[in-house]
């Protein structure tokens, strides 16, 4: 078994039966009962956004390499700009906290925790009745990778393990040789602005606080997830902190954008459903 396939395996693994025990214990058998019998219907309500994300990820799968050429010819340099922003606070977090127990912990958050923590939603918002909050994710999942796109070709920018290897060690890799298959599939050595697992993990977040009342076991547990993938960024090498705040500011914006632009649909949709929100309405009314 090559070393891919071995870690892709032990990661659906995982993520599978951490899965199936989050739906039930924060889902609840009922609201999987009600998915279950009403699935085709639901998934055929967020046909729309699903359809924009996987335009999305495909775009950004297919193009990838190219759009690396791209910036390397003509994007922003800007890695010294952040170095110089910065210093050495990456190398500093890893001297000052770095243990093989910690490497574990942070190694293992920013592979499986991750997955899981992008992938539980998609079940818990679509075992919603109503479809905006699901809606609303995909939106802001959208949106993450499609301005993540643009800013990875627009700034050319290396880690803080590729730029200042005798401070910054590659952890993940250190605690997990095999793991270098799997990022190495996903990831390119100067697409670090900003950082992608920040931006995914903060929206989830937001979304878990934004929706407690929904879900109060989901809240604690995505918040202290997200928070440990931002600071794995940075512990094993890969981001810098600049490139966490870049990440943050772009997930609170694609959240804020995506309640902006289905609730405005839906908005439309029952204004023109409902003849007294029309203009005419309005002005007979007046």
């Amino acid at each position: 078994m090559s070393r891919l396939l071995s870690v892709v395996s032990s990661l659906a693994l995982w993520v599978s039966s951490a899965l199936l025990v989050a739906s039930v214990a924060i889902v609840g058998p009922r609201r999987l009962y009600d998915l279950w019998n009403d699935a085709r219907r639901r998934l055929w309500e967020i046909r729309v956004p699903f359809a924009g994300l996987v335009a999305v990820l495909i775009a950004s799968a297919v193009g990838r390499s190219s759009l690396q050429t791209v910036s390397e010819l003509f994007g922003l340099r800007l890695t010294w700009v952040i170095y110089a922003l910065e210093g050495n606070f990456v190398a500093w977090l890893q001297t000052t906290f770095a243990t093989p127990q910690v490497t574990m912990y942070f190694s293992s958050v920013y592979v499986y925790g991750y997955v899981f923590l992008v992938a539980f939603p998609f079940i818990a918002y679509l075992a919603l009745p109503r479809a905006a909050t699901i809606k609303r994710l995909l939106v802001a999942y959208a949106l993450n990778y499609g301005v993540g796109l643009v800013l990875y070709t627009v700034v050319f920018a290396h880690g803080p393990r590729n730029v200042i290897p005798e401070m910054v060690t590659s952890l993940l890799f250190t605690h997990n040789p095999d793991f270098m298959a799997l990022t190495g599939e996903v990831n390119e050595p100067a697409n670090v602005f900003p950082s992608l697992h920040t931006s995914l993990s903060v929206t989830v977040a937001t979304f878990a606080v934004l929706t407690r009342r929904k879900y109060p076991l989901w809240t604690p547990i995505a918040v202290w997830l997200a928070a440990s993938v931002v600071v794995a960024t940075m512990y094993l090498g890969i981001h810098w902190l600049t490139d966490v705040v870049g990440g943050t500011a772009l997930a609170l914006g694609s959240v804020y954008l995506s309640y902006r632009f289905v609730d405005g649909d839906a908005d439309r949709a029952e204004a023109d459903d409902d003849p007294d929100r029309s203009e005419g309405g309005e002005a007979t009314s007046g």
